[in-house]
């Protein structure tokens, strides 16, 4: 947009568009105003002003809630401005309602390295965390941490700490850690959609986005006076927006729910009239005659408005207060002076009430309005009153960033949206256009802590992929200042891949091998047990499990594994073996007999001589081997090979998923713990069981 002259009026364009103009919507809740004016010394010249209310309730305080109509209205509006300016309306300058805002204060650390020294890109990133932490106040579940559902309107640093003490400024000093405590101001992302949708379908497209109170801000109070304290509260239909001054910038944003509509409710329940008489009433309580009306039942009344400003008193109190609480909250005490604007102002006595309450002067609360036609050129058009503070200030906004070349930034492509103009860094316009704190700096993987053999072990996450910022074509970082024009290319940082290692990787390589114990496949080598039960290489791990592993290479450590006897003999592939054998794939450990040793070769068996056992003599072998398992009895009939029922043959009898345990196993025979191996005898009470109130970890 370029300064220019002012369009002849009588007289369209042959193109049927001018592109010098700045055209602004303020969408209240009661109705949408619309201002078109030009760019003339500096100043802007009302061409236009028009007003139409909505038909019905489509706002709800300030947001929108009936997109079509909004737009219907709002197209109303634009229609009528180009019927009396002579030319099509293609952009707008709109405001977002500040009684949307959400305000929240929040704090973050870094740990710094040795040596380091804090640089402008180091404060940046210790901001970007505080704002995230501040965010994640208003989404603590949200599912997906890389999308947004806030835009960054502005945040002021409280206090940094260096090594935990208070400091002023972190720039250039040496530390172990680093703090910040803000207090950030955000925008809710359906407030700006809606805003966008709504324009689209009016045939505008958005060329500046500000804030309400912003806007009215910059039409009520002139940038040198911001140095003052000062509050201005724009009293609406529905809530209050208020914001704050001071040291030459706004530093503080906040809104009451409650409004000139909280007088007009009053004015229906007292005389039992509809919403839109209750309005006219209101609207006539400034002046002198008296005020005629009919109720809902047909009857007339007449009253004086000394009458209803009287009734009135304790609700507009009522209001005063919760508009000066809300002041003193937002600034942390009374200002030095206050601005009111907005329909809502113009309540017989608003000031007064406002000043007592804030305990000022009453020479320190005023209406809005002699400051507006600082940037005004003369027009015919009457934009002096309170109630053209948000609209006049959206078109003064637009048109001071016309003056200063335009403030616009491309960001990957695409307008910017910039709630505010002023000093802003790289790191400012991504979190304005909702660009997340993960999205900025880049992560590692999520790492897993687990217990191996009773130690400690963390498992790390994958490297991330840092973020790529280019300004103007070169590379940059976020703490970079930007100016009118710039171009910012942003791929977002990716964060590594979180930990989720397999048994294997952690206990390293296992080597197994198949052997049979009494006829029992066992398997030897390196065997391991995550959270009591036993596991696989390709079993997946998950925080805080508990691993042990045993090493199954002789004959001992398998006796052991498998809670046998290590005093007993026993034979490998039929030979006599000692403890510390290696074991070999398909070697068949049975039991020997008695008498047997490892150095002495087996004697030939001899039959009995007698009727009677001998001693070393194997009992029988039974045909049925009776138990009770699980309390149901059972009769197991004899194995093929001969070999004993073992309690491991029992875990196949039992309805159980091992890959899915539901807490600790526990195995008791006859009402003792036994291992996976213990053999079972003719009448045995087995039970197999999960213990849940004992889960693995």
């Amino acid at each position: 947009m370029q300064t220019g002259k002012q369009p002849d009026l009588l007289k369209k364009p042959a193109d049927d568009a001018v592109e010098d103009y700045v055209f602004a919507l303020d969408i209240g809740t009661r109705s949408v105003i619309g201002i078109v004016g030009t760019l003339e010394k500096e100043k802007l010249r009302i061409s236009a002003v028009e007003q139409v209310e909505h038909p019905k309730r489509a706002m709800i305080d300030g947001q929108i809630e009936d997109i079509e109509q909004v737009s219907r209205v709002a197209k109303q509006v634009k229609d009528r401005l180009e019927k009396r300016i002579g030319y099509s309306l293609r952009h707008v300058c709109v405001a977002a309602a500040g009684r949307a805002l959400k305000t929240q204060k929040a704090s973050h650390e870094l740990a710094l390295k040795q040596s380091q020294v804090i640089d402008e890109e180091l404060i940046c990133r210790l901001e970007a965390g505080a704002i995230e932490a501040a965010e994640r106040q208003f989404n603590p579940e949200t599912a997906d941490e890389n999308q947004s559902v806030f835009y960054l309107v502005g945040y002021s640093v409280i206090q940094y700490t260096l090594d935990r003490y208070p400091i002023s400024n972190l720039l250039e000093h040496r530390g172990q850690s680093i703090g910040v405590e803000v207090i950030a101001t955000f925008l809710p992302r359906e407030v700006v959609d809606s805003l966008y949708t709504t324009m689209h379908k009016t045939g505008l497209e958005v060329s500046s986005l500000t804030l309400e109170p912003i806007a009215a801000m910059n039409a009520a109070i002139p940038q040198k006076l911001r140095l003052l304290n000062l509050a201005l509260v724009d009293i609406g239909a529905g809530t209050s927006d208020i914001a704050v001054s001071r040291d030459g910038g706004v530093v503080g944003y906040t809104m009451a729910t409650v409004a000139g509509d909280e007088v007009t409710e009053a004015i229906m329940k007292m005389y039992l009239v509809d919403f839109n008489a209750a309005e006219e009433i209101k609207l006539k309580m400034n002046g002198e005659r008296n005020i005629v009306f009919t109720d809902i039942l047909g009857f007339e009344h007449t009253v004086t408005p000394e009458e209803i400003r009287n009734k009135t008193e304790p609700v507009k109190r009522a209001l005063c207060e919760e508009i000066s609480q809300r002041i003193v909250q937002a600034n942390g005490g009374p200002p030095s002076a206050v601005f009111l604007v907005g329909g809502g102002s113009k309540l017989p006595g608003m000031c007064e009430c406002v000043a007592e309450c804030l305990d000022l002067p009453l020479t320190r609360v005023a209406i809005g309005g002699s400051n507006f036609m600082v940037h005004v050129a003369a027009s015919e058009e009457d934009v002096a009153g309170p109630e053209y503070a948000t609209p006049l200030g959206i078109a003064v906004s637009a048109a001071l960033n016309l003056i200063n070349d335009s403030f616009s930034i491309t960001l990957n492509g695409s307008r910017a949206k910039l709630f505010r103009s002023g000093r802003l860094s790289i790191l400012d316009v991504l979190l304005m256009n909702g660009f997340s704190y993960n999205q900025l700096i880049s992560r590692s993987g999520q790492s897993m802590i687990v217990e191996l053999n009773g130690e400690k072990k963390v498992v790390y996450g994958g490297h991330p992929a840092a973020a790529r910022i280019l300004l103007n074509g070169a590379e940059s970082n976020i703490a970079a200042m930007i100016k009118a024009g710039d171009s910012i290319d942003f791929e977002p940082a990716v964060a590594g891949e979180d930990a989720h290692p397999l048994l294997g990787e952690v206990v390293g390589p296992q080597e197994t091998r198949r052997v049979f114990f009494n006829g029992s496949e066992m398997t030897a080598g390196t065997r391991a047990v995550v959270n009591g039960q036993p596991a696989g290489p390709d079993d997946p791990l998950s925080m805080r499990d508990r691993i042990q592993t045993f090493p199954i290479n002789t004959l001992r450590e398998l006796l052991v594994f498998a809670g046998e006897d290590e005093t007993r003999p026993y034979l490998i592939n039929g030979q006599p073996a000692d403890p510390d054998s290696l074991l070999s794939a398909e070697d068949r450990i049975e039991y020997a007999p008695v008498a047997a040793r490892p150095d002495t070769p087996l004697p030939a068996a001899e039959p009995p001589q007698s009727g009677e056992p001998q001693e070393d003599e194997e009992p029988p072998v039974q045909t049925v081997t009776h138990i009770t398992l699980n309390g149901a009895p059972l009769a197991l009939k004899t194995k093929q090979d001969k070999t004993p029922y073992r309690l491991i043959d029992m875990l196949n009898l039992v309805d159980f998923d091992l890959s899915k345990p539901q807490g600790n196993i526990i195995l008791h025979v006859n009402g003792q713990d036994a291992a996976y191996l213990q053999m079972l005898a003719d009448g045995d009470r087995v039970d197999i069981y999960w213990d849940k109130n004992q889960r693995p970890s």
